[in-house]
């Protein structure tokens, strides 16, 4: 299967004042993510809020998405649910959109605590989109599903046919490259954590990687990619360095969820309030954040509209 190479945005759910989905945002916001170096978007996954949506919500979001998409810029499908029915026929109407592929993490619940058990619901989905590459997304801090993702390769390996590869969003750099290693690199390894791109680079072999804050620093990591490729160590460390400055300001907001949702405000791109039961900023709280990122000089880095 293809592999991806550069840096895939996951993207956030806009919502207008009443609280439903805002499809009309959807065109600009691709057009911005093109603009600043992003090769595609991840939609209704955690950043997106995705099981805070209906199945209906979800569908009507990837139909507006992929209107966007071209042979540089590809739609994956976050399919993901506690209903693995529900899944199956997100997954199916994904490939009947034209979607370039499909994911899913781990459901909340009922809680996986095997790689066996895994494997069966990685399975099922899969087969709902047999034509498209199928991507295991690996964040265990949001559903406890602390699994071994070498022993997830080699269990779906000649299992599950259309199984691309892991968005692996976790802290184990040795585990990313172990499973970047599995018979050669059969499998696609996509970097998940904006805060360690430039290890994963250097001894992960990373070509690829799926982010949060791309949606409104991703100039700036895609620029650690661009140094790495050129040689540029110092110029990569510092757009690292800076990265990580951008994130330890959206954790003391709340993270990427919230915090990094109201960013999208300030540079213009209003996407509206998180849904039930996140807990919104304020506006005080928000005009603190936005001090902050103007006293790391944000503003003249991020992405542009």
């Amino acid at each position: 299967m293809e592999k991806i190479e550069g840096l895939i945005d996951a993207p956030f759910t806009p919502f207008n004042e009443a609280g439903e989905v805002n499809y009309d945002m959807i065109a600009p916001y691709a057009a911005m993510l093109k603009k600043n170096g992003l090769k595609g978007v991840f939609i209704n996954g955690s950043s997106g809020e995705g099981y805070m949506l209906t199945d209906d919500e979800r569908k009507r979001l990837a139909e507006e998405w992929v209107k966007y998409a071209n042979k540089d810029f590809k739609v994956i499908v976050h399919v993901g649910s506690c209903c693995v029915k529900s899944s199956r026929e997100l997954a199916r109407h994904a490939a009947e959109l034209g979607a370039w592929g499909i994911g899913a993490m781990a459901p909340p619940f009922p809680k996986i605590g095997r790689v066996e058990e895994l494997v069966k619901y990685i399975e099922e989905i899969a087969a709902g989109a047999p034509e498209l590459p199928f991507y295991y997304y690996h964040i265990p801090a949001f559903n406890g599903a602390y699994l071994p993702m070498v022993k997830l390769l080699e269990a779906v390996d000649g299992r599950v046919d259309n199984f691309a590869g892991i968005k692996y969003t976790f802290e184990s750099i040795y585990e990313y490259n172990q499973c970047r290693l599995y018979k050669n690199g059969k499998y696609d390894m996509l970097h998940g954590q904006d805060e360690t791109i430039l290890p994963s680079l250097a001894m992960g072999g990373a070509r690829g990687g799926i982010g949060g804050t791309t949606n409104y620093n991703g100039r700036e990591l895609t620029a650690i990619i661009d140094c790495w490729k050129r040689g540029d160590l110092e110029g990569a460390r510092e757009h690292q360095n800076f990265a990580q400055d951008v994130i330890n300001v959206i954790c003391r907001y709340r993270g990427n969820i919230v915090g990094g949702k109201r960013i999208m405000k300030l540079i213009g791109l209003d996407m509206g309030k998180n849904r039930t039961p996140f807990q919104n900023l304020t506006d005080e709280e928000e005009a603190a954040m936005k001090r902050e990122l103007e006293a790391i000089g944000f503003f003249e880095r991020c992405n542009q509209l």
